[in-house]
């Protein structure tokens, strides 16, 4: 199973951003999808979690600033942050959890990509 993530850039403290992330391969069913972020020097952290059944999660940091979305039929999770700060800066990962079409369990991850926060 491959994510394909796009969506990050340059913007500015107080800006937003969306981020998109696509899953595609032998997806039977994706248990979850979510967004991490590593920043320089610091470990790999959860942003955002959407489960089967519609269940979020969000990290207490990003709470009423960032909002996930998942389309289950596209196999897709979006990641709106508003009012972006400096602190957000990071490479933001997305991953997905799930089954095969020969039912073996994934746990597949994106290429990452740079959301930098900057005046």
């Amino acid at each position: 199973v491959q994510l394909q993530a796009s969506g990050g850039g340059l913007v500015q403290p107080g800006g937003y951003l969306r981020l998109s992330c696509a899953a595609s391969g032998s997806i039977f069913r994706i248990w979850s999808m979510g967004w991490y972020r590593q920043a320089p020097g610091k470990e790999r952290e959860l942003v955002a979690l959407s489960t089967v059944g519609g269940y979020t999660n969000y990290t207490d940091l990003v709470k009423d600033r960032f909002t996930i979305s998942r389309d289950n039929a596209r196999n897709t999770v979006d990641l709106q942050m508003n009012n972006l700060k400096p602190e957000d800066m990071a490479v933001y990962y997305c991953n997905a959890r799930g089954l095969t079409m020969i039912r073996e369990p994934f746990d597949s991850w994106g290429q990452g990509t740079l959301v930098t926060v900057s005046s």
